[in-house]
């Protein structure tokens, strides 16, 4: 539940600011470049903070930047409510992102690494419930501020994220060290501790199976090492998975106005397309050990593919058949949204999960950022239909990559999965050399 709390807090400053901006373009006489690179700020920093996150929790632990980050995102989302112009909430807002990206790596890292092997997709895949949870949530605060909260409601809107905030940090104080991350260090007094404490006085460090030796990751040694067939396909199949969801997400008022919902129809759709979204990741949760990671992953792309088809083809439809796509997307999306924090702790050893959780993000968000700050001027440019349609294409080669690429991991244990002797594909599909 604690880990959930990154996720949360991400899904909320991601899209809070798609509501805020709806007031702080006028005010501030913004220019679509300028609204795209507000939307795409946070997606930036991500790209920055997951990487150096996850470099400084494989060097550090988990436990002393689980809290820190997160006062981060409370602080730098309180300064928002004086931001005076474009380059002071431009600046905020990717530090605000590199907090967030900063988490990913060390939440999901220690969650994976405290989860038995039957819970760990299925608890892992519940922090993307969290994040749909966390967009809700913004849009439920934004809505309500934007009726009662008079022409500086924007500024409320953004500084909201400090209390969220606030309850998770209080929510982590006393969270443990990951038994595995101490044993890989040699500290293996304090790897029974905690094994002690939270598994019971019975539990030994001999439940924890070692992971096999690996060279620490970086760029240049991730051919050597065997995982850089594993890292090209999770950044590619997360990147294919955010590019839409977080475009959405950042412009979801105006997207769903151009598709001819007005008159507050639009904030209403947008909140009701997240609900959808929550709905789809708990589907993906439901069923993920039950079909596999692969089949949910490749089954999702493409049919949610084909509803963004419908949507970029017939763009002037009623307003009950635009809803219906939508939400049709928002449910099919789910397995692949799911998987983007179960993959990547499932196919890393542990003394570079961090590492490797961490760029495979911030190689996602720099397709995700350059999606997000292209949808204010594809709107104003080639209009709603070829914008859908792009969104349905990259969805596409998401399908792509997964029927080619994916791996299956399930019934396998952390160490398993990680191995790069780990079984390829089930379906006749040949993974990436490097991930044998």
């Amino acid at each position: 539940m604690y880990s959930s709390g990154g996720p949360f807090l991400d899904g909320y400053v991601l899209s809070i600011i798609g509501l805020a901006l709806v007031q702080i373009g006028p005010t501030f006489d913004f220019t679509a470049t300028q609204e795209g690179l507000v939307g795409a700020a946070a997606l930036i920093g991500i790209f920055l903070g997951a990487f150096l996150g996850g470099w400084l929790t494989d060097l550090f632990g988990r436990e002393v930047l689980y809290t820190v980050d997160l006062i981060a995102i409370i602080v730098f989302s309180i300064a928002q409510f004086w931001v005076d112009g474009f380059w002071w909430l431009f600046i905020l807002r990717l530090l605000i992102g590199m907090a967030v990206g900063a988490d990913y790596p060390i939440a999901t890292s220690l969650l994976a690494e405290f989860t038995p092997r039957r819970y760990r997709g299925p608890m892992l895949a519940m922090l993307m419930v969290a994040w749909f949870v966390g967009a809700a949530a913004a849009y439920i605060v934004g809505d309500l501020l934007s009726r009662f909260g008079g022409d500086d409601a924007w500024r409320w809107m953004l500084a909201s994220a400090a209390v969220p905030g606030l309850i998770i940090v209080l929510m982590r104080l006393g969270t443990p060290e990951s038994p595995r991350w101490l044993m890989q260090k040699g500290r293996v007094a304090e790897a029974e501790a905690v094994v002690a404490k939270v598994f019971g006085p019975d539990a030994t460090l001999d439940q924890i199976p070692a992971d096999e030796e690996t060279e620490k990751v970086n760029l240049k040694l991730l051919y050597r090492s065997g995982y850089l067939g594993r890292m090209l396909f999770v950044s590619v199949f997360w990147t294919c998975s955010v590019v839409p969801v977080f475009a959405v997400y950042a412009f979801g008022p105006r997207i769903l106005e151009a598709l001819g919902l007005s008159g507050g129809m639009e904030n209403f759709g947008s909140a009701l397309i997240t609900v959808f979204f929550v709905i789809g990741c708990l589907v993906a949760v439901a069923v993920i050990n039950k079909i596999g990671r692969r089949t949910l992953l490749v089954q999702s792309f493409l049919l949610s593919g084909i509803a963004l088809l419908g949507l970029g083809i017939f763009p002037q439809s009623s307003p009950t058949i635009v809803l219906t796509l939508f939400a049709l997307y928002a449910v099919l999306i789910g397995g692949a949204q799911v998987l983007q924090f179960v993959y990547p702790n499932e196919l890393f050893p542990t003394e570079i999960r961090g590492s490797a959780v961490g760029l495979s993000s911030s190689l996602s968000r720099i397709g995700a950022a350059i999606g997000t700050y292209l949808v204010p001027l594809a709107l104003v440019h080639v209009g709603i239909g070829p914008t859908m349609l792009l969104a349905a294409v990259v969805t596409l080669v998401g399908f792509i990559v997964s029927v080619v690429w994916a791996p299956e991991t399930r019934g396998l244990s952390l160490d398993e999965a990680a191995s790069t002797a780990a079984p390829a594909p089930t379906s006749g599909s040949a993974a990436p050399a490097s991930t044998r």
